[in-house]
């Protein structure tokens, strides 16, 4: 994990579902969405889709339907994680 990000236990957790080997199913939107607002500068464009800016790499997620994220949007934040540093371990 980056020296430079400090995350409390719950956003440790979040970001070992989101690395865990196989890919994990149940990550939740909440989650996810309040472990990106701790380490990147996130704007809720409008209709439940928010830009993350984590680093250089700015991206726009869908809020799902449900409750939890799917497949695409783990892989891209593991990309985005990956990226600046931040990493399960």
């Amino acid at each position: 994990m980056a020296d430079q990000v400090k995350l409390n236990a719950h956003h440790r957790v979040t970001v070992e579902k989101i690395f865990q080997h196989p890919l994990s199913h149940n990550i939740q939107w909440h989650d996810v969405l309040s472990l990106l607002r701790s380490v990147a500068e996130v704007t809720e464009v409008h209709d439940g889709r928010f830009r993350v800016t984590l680093g250089s790499e700015t991206e726009t997620l869908d809020a799902p339907s449900g409750h939890d994220v799917n497949e695409q949007m783990v892989i891209d934040l593991r990309r985005m994680l990956k990226g600046a540093g931040i990493s399960a371990g």
